[in-house]
């Protein structure tokens, strides 16, 4: 099984990917980083402090980066599904949607959910 993490380069995002590559360790799996943006800034066939590492990007023809990561997880049969998170006021989340909140509810998989550290 793998470890999924839905990385952005927000402090939320680098936050779920320094858990997940600590998770992927401690259930001695491997790591996909699915990254949100649609960027790929990483090269293939990586290793993150010893964790195996494989990157995948949502399909741009798509406009679902949440539904392909919610795909994504599926296929690898993924043992679990990091994601950052950080607090929105209620107009917010009305307003935009959350993507957190629809991979919490959408997931086969246990999601674990991070917030970035407060300086």
């Amino acid at each position: 099984m793998t470890v999924i993490v839905a990385r952005t380069s927000t402090p939320e995002g680098e936050a779920a990917l320094t858990a997940s590559i600590e998770e992927a360790r401690r259930r001695q799996e491997d790591l996909v980083v699915f990254n949100l943006e649609g960027t790929q800034l990483d090269p293939e066939g990586a290793e993150l402090n010893g964790v195996p590492v494989t990157y995948r990007l949502p399909d741009p023809r798509n406009h679902d980066a949440v539904g392909d990561l919610l795909d994504a997880a599926e296929e690898v049969d993924a043992s679990a599904v990091v994601i950052g998170v950080k607090h929105r006021s209620p107009v917010g989340k009305f307003l935009l949607g959350s993507a957190a909140q629809q991979i919490l509810l959408e997931a086969n998989a246990p999601v674990i959910s991070v917030k970035a550290r407060r300086l």
